[in-house]
């Protein structure tokens, strides 16, 4: 039964739709199957797969965009299920994949997964401003940015954030971390951000990093 359920969620996620997508979350819920591990074993999988069709030009954006919203759904209803002890991890993170890129994907699967590890996130969306990423921070209280994109055409704007928050002098008030496929340590270290994340899991293990030097 468990099994069936995980294949399920993975085969949403692949067709993009949003209903079985949140019928496969509520009948893995309804199952007693813990949704840490509904997340893990269907739903990331699924959209990891997702993502690796998009990069061997099997997928396009219109079934990317189902894909993710999809997983949105699904997280939505698996996040609301974590129990409340799950919920003190002493984090706040504001995210979003800056401005002129409209891919989300992996950002979803981040906030999946630093909401499923306890933490608090503010989830900004995509094609998100610079002077947004700021004003939210200061407005959720946030302890942590994460920026993502999928373009290099737009990895500019990660930088110009860093730029933005030295300028304003809140460098020193927030952690940056920065993501997406194109990105790397070593333009995390160019640019001033404080992490690189590889991927969502690695995206995790460094915020939690970030929040001990930040305490």
């Amino acid at each position: 039964m468990t099994e069936k359920i995980y294949s399920e969620a993975i085969e949403a996620i692949l067709q993009g739709d949003v209903e079985k997508a949140a019928e496969a979350a509520r009948r893995g819920l309804d199952a007693n199957i813990d949704p840490l591990d509904l997340m893990a074993n269907g739903f990331i999988p699924g959209i990891n797969r997702v993502g690796d069709l998009f990069g061997a030009g099997k997928l396009f954006i219109p079934g990317l965009v189902k894909s993710a919203a999809a997983m949105e759904k699904a997280t939505a209803i698996i996040n609301a299920a974590i129990p409340q002890e799950h919920e003190t991890a002493g984090g706040r993170i504001v995210i979003g994949t800056v401005e002129g890129d409209m891919h989300d994907i992996g950002k979803t699967i981040v906030v999946a997964l630093l909401r499923a590890n306890g933490f608090e996130v503010l989830d900004l969306g995509r094609d998100v401003p610079i002077a947004r990423f700021i004003e939210a921070a200061e407005k959720f209280k946030a302890d942590i940015i994460g920026s993502s994109t999928l373009l290099t055409t737009t990895m500019v704007v990660q930088k110009e954030l860093e730029e933005e928050l030295k300028k304003s002098g809140l460098k020193e008030k927030y952690k940056t971390i920065v993501g997406g496929a194109p990105v790397t340590k070593r333009w995390a270290d160019r640019i001033g951000a404080d992490a690189c994340a590889q991927d969502a899991g690695d995206g995790i293990k460094k915020v939690k990093q970030l929040l001990l030097k930040k305490n």
